[in-house]
């Protein structure tokens, strides 16, 4: 009785008038949950497969690669150089090591955007087994550091993530190919002439059959002597705490020390392009989903208005303004869109756990993680709510508008 006693006028007519249309509040509900759940499983498992895409691309790659700047023509400016711009030739870029490096490391490090930063050396090299020879794409690392940026210890099929000064770790398809286990050893020669004998320690299925046949881990200062870039480094390997800010952090990288710096987005354009489409197609699913709730509830508050007019015409002459019924019918815009949204969003979860049970792997585990955070659960319902009162707009405001005499006299 208290609680009835305190309550807003406009809040105990509201209530009635959604009450006494039940039927009509019921079918709305229903429809506005339907599209609520279908926002929220949508942005799940969209986000999810996003997700899961993003971290399978970067698990196998740093975030932004720091390498040496490229060479470039420089021209003497004779008398006529501008006759003869046209045929200048861009030089061949040789591979070189990466000027003053340890400060360069010190500084990415320094960086509050940077989380992980490792120096490596990369070259082409031949591997042999007796008679067989192989082309090897040979990155030298500083294991503990390179192991937070690409954790090759989860990718090892048999052995161990070792690289000490004698140890390389090669693909599954090279060890095939060559017939190798764990404990072989190999000749791996550079281009530069240097050969060394190593042992393999581990072999890892890094997930792609190219890279299985050519790519292989040594030490880093074996992979110096080897390659031969005594004490430097060609690449600067470089993770950051937000993967979509990459590009912007290279940038700044880039400005920084004067060297080249190239992000994942960058380097991956067509796949961020698409990642990027499939974010506007999950905006323009919500947009018409949103509209199509706004124009049910609007029609199933013109009616009320229609039915009600005699209603709301005494109201009028008994004295409430038109302000008071405005915030009637916005009010109960508002209650059909929230309540809307608390009963979708437990069909949105509800259509999830469906799917994570019907969509599995042939192991029986689910196709990629899916999930629904609080933020998710809010926007929808800050969404529907915002929803319902702009849709109940034009209806209050057509109610409000009404003459008292005239709506009595119907």
């Amino acid at each position: 009785m208290l609680l009835g006693r305190y309550q807003p006028f406009e809040w105990i007519v509201a209530t009635r008038f959604l009450r006494e249309g039940r039927m009509q509040s019921l079918f709305i509900i229903v429809g506005i949950a339907i599209g609520v759940g279908v926002i929220v499983f949508m942005s799940a498992l969209l986000q999810g497969l996003q997700t899961n895409l993003v971290q399978r691309v970067l698990t196998a790659q740093a975030h932004i690669q720091v390498l040496p700047p490229k060479e470039q023509v420089r021209i003497q400016h004779p008398a006529d150089s501008a006759l003869h711009l046209d045929q200048v030739q861009a030089p061949l870029q040789r591979l070189k090591s990466i000027d003053q490096w340890p400060s360069v490391l010190t500084l990415l490090r320094a960086m509050p955007e940077v989380r992980v930063a490792s120096p490596s050396v990369s070259g082409s090299t031949l591997i042999t087994r007796g008679a067989a020879s192989r082309s090897l794409s040979l990155t030298a690392v500083d294991l503990a550091q390179y192991q937070k940026i690409v954790n090759l210890s989860e990718k090892v099929v048999s052995g161990q993530a070792r690289l000490e000064a004698s140890d390389i770790m090669i693909g599954t398809e090279l060890a095939a190919d060559l017939g190798l286990a764990v404990g072989d050893k190999l000749r791996v020669q550079s281009a530069a002439g240097v050969s060394q004998n190593v042992v393999i320690s581990a072999i890892l299925d890094l997930g792609n059959k190219g890279a299985n046949q050519r790519t292989a881990y040594v030490a880093l200062r074996s992979g110096q002597s080897l390659l031969a870039y005594p004490g430097g480094v060609t690449v600067i390997d470089v993770t950051v705490h937000d993967v979509y800010a990459a590009e912007v952090v290279a940038q700044r990288i880039q400005t920084l020390t004067q060297l080249q710096a190239d992000s994942w987005i960058k380097t991956n354009a067509q796949f961020f392009s698409a990642i990027h489409s499939q974010s506007l197609a999950n905006t323009a699913i919500r947009f018409f989903v949103a509209l199509s709730v706004a124009f049910g509830i609007a029609s199933v508050l013109v009616v009320s208005v229609v039915q009600r007019s005699k209603e709301i015409g005494i109201l009028r002459a008994m004295g409430i303004s038109r302000n008071q019924v405005m915030r009637l019918f916005l009010l109960q815009g508002g209650l059909l869109g929230l309540g809307g949204a608390v009963v979708g969003c437990a069909l949105g979860a509800l259509f999830l756990q469906l799917w994570l049970l019907l969509s599995r792997t042939a192991e029986g585990a689910p196709v990629f993680a899916v999930t629904i955070n609080g933020v998710m659960l809010v926007e929808a319902l800050v969404l529907a709510t915002l929803t319902g009162l702009l849709a109940a707009w034009a209806p209050a405001l057509r109610a409000a508008r009404l003459d008292p005499v005239v709506a009595i006299r119907g």
